[in-house]
């Protein structure tokens, strides 16, 4: 039995996303400026920072602004400034505009951005900060001394698909640190463990997810007014499914359009992937994008339940940090700087337990009450009933909105507080299979699966233990098949699942290589009998400009 090797640190961020880089950039300079040493890292499961980085995304500085006081915004690696910005009701010939983008949404003095240059631009700046980032190593399995977090343990190298030792066979390491901080991003399989073990959800609403898919393509020259902002709903989702769609303008006359769809749909057969593919053929969109040519494809979950669904913030050891704990705000459709000021208030309250190195529950709780008093609680409390309200479709939840913004963020009946059910409780034992009939995929411009997965760079060792997990196989073939017609191909934005002939009968193919780490199917399968887990390190999507 090979022996792990053992790294010894103080402080350990897990995911290499902006909460995690944002704190870790925030605690060296904490630490120096008190006068204290400590060894800060970075866990990255992808083969670079930023590899696995997406988001639609608009961004508000004011974290950024807050972390680099000295900088400007044109030292940031934006793209453009938000210049025009629309909301339209779309049918599925027309787009009707909005009177007025409400106050809430409106989008004055943000960024159109690149999620993935972003982080490689902090991930610079962490190298200059000497955070030591190890990227290519999945971590796979919380340490534990009793109920009190020690450590984490990367993933074994070389393990072929039958469980065997391959000869390049490399046991994972086990790091160790002070504290533990989980910036996996949603859905974390850490993250998951954790908030299981130690019962951090009590008391709270399930966490509501969504998934977004986008695509990139490019233009003729002079054809993308850079900073253009359009958000749309109605067509293709109708009103029973919450979600929209998004169109940016970013540089290189690039458009980035992408369709956000609410997992806690109804009917069984949706297919966020194929939402998108159906947007394209409404005539606004068919005449911005004809004769361009997609050039990227990513899809990335999202949680969406707000102030009441993120869950207890730190136990012995360990602490949650930005997507992982639920730092978003569904309605202006942003978390990017929700996300990097939790990770600059962990390394505060990280800063004075390294100070007295006390690590206890009690003593990192400090976060909790950092957070209290932030204007991360001011921005979420003020949406924190938002996605609840589309529990009855887009009319119902746009009412909603405006009783919380007459109200502070009220809901229904004038409540504080509006409660809510897991998206998959939801889904029902039927299914409307019509509802992508008037889709041909012609490999250009309406694209299937395999095709835009292609164009997401994703790639994982083939002969390796699938990361995707089904406890139990015979529910696929038998009880989801007639019950929910096995919503996994559909939910799936990547083809990872297939029903395949298996004699007279039927069998559940894994293509776990076309994986591009959204995690849906972990959230939204009915049966919750899938579990997601990271593949060998650097394994995945490549998301350069995503």
């Amino acid at each position: 039995m090979s022996e792990r090797e053992v790294l010894e640190l103080d402080v350990l961020f897990v995911g290499a996303g902006p909460a995690s880089l944002a704190g870790a950039i925030h605690l060296k300079r904490l630490l120096r400026e008190s006068g204290q040493d400590a060894s800060v890292a970075i866990l990255e499961k992808a083969s670079e920072v930023g590899a696995h980085s997406l988001s639609g995304a608009i961004v508000d500085p004011r974290a950024l602004n807050e972390l680099f006081p000295d900088k400007s915004v044109t030292d940031f690696p934006f793209e453009a400034e938000v210049a025009e910005e629309h909301l339209y009701y779309l049918t599925a010939a027309k787009k009707i505009p909005f009177p007025f983008v409400p106050p809430a949404m409106n989008h004055h003095n943000c960024f159109v951005t690149s999620l993935g240059k972003l982080t490689r631009w902090l991930g610079g700046i962490c190298e200059n900060e000497e955070v030591d980032i190890f990227c290519g190593f999945a971590g796979t399995e919380l340490l534990y001394e009793g109920d009190r977090v020690i450590g984490v343990r990367t993933g074994d190298r070389g393990i072929d698909k039958n469980g065997q030792k391959k000869p390049q066979f490399e046991p994972g390491a086990d790091i160790h640190a002070k504290v533990i901080i989980l910036g996996e991003g949603t859905r974390g399989s850490l993250t998951k463990k954790l908030i299981n073990r130690h019962d951090l959800m009590q008391g709270r609403n399930p966490q509501v997810w969504a998934v977004g898919v986008k695509e990139l393509w490019r233009m003729s020259p002079g054809s993308v007014p850079q900073g253009y902002v359009a958000h749309t709903m109605g067509f293709p989702l109708g009103h029973n499914i919450f979600g929209g769609a998004f169109l940016y303008g970013m540089q290189n006359d690039i458009w980035d359009l992408g369709m956000v769809v609410g997992l806690d749909y109804k009917n069984p057969a949706v297919d966020a992937h194929h939402e998108l593919q159906r947007l394209k053929n409404h005539p606004w969109l068919h005449s911005l994008l004809e004769g361009g040519e997609m050039i990227a494809y990513g899809a990335k979950s999202l949680p969406e339940g707000g102030w009441f669904s993120i869950p207890k913030l730190a136990v012995d050891g360990a602490m949650l940090i930005g997507d992982s704990a639920g730092f978003m705000n569904g309605q202006r459709l942003k978390g990017i700087h929700l996300s990097m000021k939790s990770g600059m208030l962990a390394a505060e309250t990280i800063a004075e337990a390294l100070s007295t190195d006390n690590f206890s529950a009690a003593q990192l709780a400090d976060f909790e009450l950092r957070v209290e008093k932030s204007w991360v609680k001011d921005e979420l409390w003020k949406v924190r009933n938002f996605h609840q309200g589309f529990d009855n479709g887009l009319l119902a939840g746009l009412f909603n909105s405006g009783i919380g913004l007459l109200t502070g963020g009220r809901g229904w009946g004038f409540k504080n507080r509006i409660s809510s059910e897991s998206g998959h409780l939801k889904m029902e034992k039927k299914a409307e299979r019509d509802r992508y009939n008037d889709l041909h995929f012609d490999g250009t411009y309406i694209l299937d699966k395999v095709t835009d997965v292609y164009y997401s760079a994703t790639a994982h060792e083939e002969d390796q233990v699938p990361h995707l997990h089904v406890r139990d196989q015979d529910v696929c073939i038998t009880t989801c098949a007639e019950e929910y017609g096995n919503p996994c191909v559909n939910f799936c934005p990547a083809g990872v699942y297939e029903m395949v002939p298996d004699g007279e009968s039927q069998k559940l193919q894994i293509n776990f290589s076309n994986c591009v780490h959204c995690k849906t199917c972990d959230i939204m399968d009915p049966y919750q009998i899938i579990d997601w887990v990271p593949p060998e390190g650097g394994d995945g999507p490549v998301w350069v400009n995503l």
